[in-house]
C-alpha cells in the first residue's frame, strides 16, 4: 500500500514469482480514504515450492455444474453475474473449484449452483440479525459449514428472487 506507484514498480511486481497486490491510497479531506487496487499478480507456486495436485475430489466443480445446468438456471446465473459486475468497476470475479466469488478488496458474494434443485445459493456479507429472514429465500449460515464466505444465504429459485435479492447484494457490496 502506497500513495502511488511508478510503471517500474508495476513491472517489477510482474517479474517476481509471488502473490503481490499493489494498492494505492488517496486521502480526500479528513474523513475519506480511497483504496484502489492497481495491480494483482497471482502465481501457481508459493515460495518456490511446487503445487501439489490434490486427490480427485468426490465433489463436482462449479464448472461441471455449469455444464450440467439447464438453460433457465444458466440464464439466471448470467443475470446475477451481470448485476454483480455492474455494481462497480472495482468488482472482480474469481472462480474456484467450489464456487464463484465476487469481490472488491474482500468477497461480498460467493455463488454455488444446485443443479438438482435448479437453484442458486449466494453467500453474502450481510448480518442476518439486521434483516427479517424469509423461509426458502434467506437463511442464517453463521454456524453452518458452506463453501465461500458470508453469513447470509440467499436462494434464487426464479428471476423474481433475483429482483428481491438485489438490495441485499448491494448492501453486501457496500460493506466489503
Amino acid at each position: 500500500i502506497a500513495g502511488d506507484f511508478t510503471k517500474y514498480d508495476q513491472h517489477a511486481v510482474q517479474q517476481i514469482n509471488r502473490n503481490i497486490e499493489l494498492i494505492r491510497y488517496c486521502k480526500f479531506g479528513e474523513d475519506l480514504l480511497l483504496l484502489e487496487l492497481i495491480n494483482r499478480v497471482s502465481t501457481s507456486t508459493d515460495r518456490g515450492t511446487p503445487v501439489v495436485k490434490p486427490k480427485v475430489s468426490q465433489y463436482k466443480t462449479i464448472s461441471e455444474y455449469l455444464e450440467q445446468a439447464d438453460s433457465e438456471l444458466i440464464d439466471r446465473y448470467e443475470a446475477l453475474k451481470s448485476f454483480l459486475l455492474s455494481l462497480g468497476e472495482d468488482v472482480e470475479e474469481k472462480t474456484t473449484n467450489s464456487y464463484v466469488a465476487f469481490r472488491r478488496l474482500k468477497n461480498f458474494a460467493c455463488i454455488e449452483l444446485r443443479v438438482s434443485s435448479n437453484e442458486i445459493l449466494i453467500f453474502t456479507k450481510v448480518n442476518p440479525d439486521s434483516i427479517e429472514l424469509e423461509d426458502e429465500f434467506t437463511r442464517d449460515v453463521r454456524n453452518i459449514g458452506h463453501f465461500g464466505t458470508g453469513d447470509l444465504e440467499i436462494r434464487l429459485k426464479s428471476a423474481e428472487d433475483l429482483v428481491k435479492a438485489q438490495p441485499l447484494l448491494i448492501k453486501s457490496y457496500e460493506s466489503s
